[in-house]
């Protein structure tokens, strides 16, 4: 039996779809304001890389919600396709496209600081701030 190489998800109505290398295993969370106003909750991310492929570049778009980075939605159906970063490309994916979710880690919540009182999750995850979550980007933290 052969391993897998890639993961493959959609949006809603399958006009968009990605892959990502299997070896993308860890699920992050996002509590930041925007975030939580985009995804309704908190943002549940895999993440990618610049050359992460999309197909169906007709029904892309892309809103440039901030600075730093810009968020792409299917213009047909509306899901969410990706966060990403304008200075490297990474992407961040929606965990709730891909079909087949085994063998994912949740490992990291970022923007702590923002997170809501009313959830918690269980799982024992690294924990960042917003100040610390752009200093570890920035190489400012070691």
């Amino acid at each position: 039996m052969s391993e897998k190489t890639e993961r493959h998800g959609r949006c809603l109505c399958g006009a968009v779809s990605v892959s990502l290398p299997a070896t993308s295993t860890t699920v992050g969370a996002c509590h930041c304001d925007m975030c939580r106003r985009w995804s309704g909750g908190p943002f549940l991310e895999i993440p990618g890389d610049p050359d992460t492929q999309f197909v169906g570049g007709d029904a892309i778009r892309v809103f440039n919600s901030s600075e730093w980075a810009e968020r792409g939605f299917c213009s047909i159906c509306g899901t969410h396709l990706f966060y990403r970063l304008k200075a490297t490309g990474q992407h961040f994916i929606p965990v709730g496209l891909f079909d087949d979710t085994d063998g994912l880690e949740f490992a990291q919540e970022v923007f702590v600081d923002e997170q809501p009182h009313y959830y918690r999750f269980a799982n024992d995850t690294k924990r960042l701030t917003g100040a610390e979550l752009f200093a570890l980007i920035s190489g400012e933290e070691t």
